[in-house]
């Protein structure tokens, strides 16, 4: 019936979270590359890498914070855990939305300095606060094997 343990829950949930996190840094990086490529004379890319980490460290601390520490306690509470239930099915729905928006409009941003600035400011914000709310995930002890 693919029961498994909650901590085994915990780190699927705390793996999509750092693997969505580091490639939205590297997607983030990659389309400032392409934007100081059209324009090396603009100094938007720099600002526009500053916003995006201000943007993420607020983002961390007052949203993915909170978001991270109830999936953890939402786990927690689960009786007999299935694999598919590190988030809710509702979030799974709508990460992939997210997913595939974000896909969509990088693609469109393609030669567009001012939507290449703006996805890397978008980027660059998620990817740092889902990095950044990480250490939640510490706190909490989510990788810690219970007692027997």
């Amino acid at each position: 019936m693919l029961v498994v343990s909650t901590r085994s829950l915990k780190i699927l949930a705390a793996i999509v979270w750092y693997v969505g996190g580091a490639i939205l840094l590297l997607k983030g990086r990659s389309l400032l590359v392409e934007a100081d490529a059209l324009k090396p004379e603009e100094g938007w890319p720099w600002l526009a890498a500053v916003v995006g980490i201000f943007l993420g460290g607020l983002k961390a601390k007052f949203l993915f914070n909170k978001s991270c520490q109830r999936n953890l306690d939402r786990i927690a509470a689960l009786d007999r855990p299935r694999v598919w239930q590190f988030f809710r099915p509702g979030f799974l729905v709508v990460l992939t939305v997210m997913i595939l928006v974000g896909v969509t409009l990088s693609r469109l941003a393609h030669n567009n300095y001012p939507f290449l600035i703006g996805m890397a400011i978008l980027d660059l914000g998620i990817g740092l606060a889902l990095l950044g709310s990480s250490y939640v995930f510490w706190k909490q002890k989510a990788f810690a094997r219970s007692a027997p």
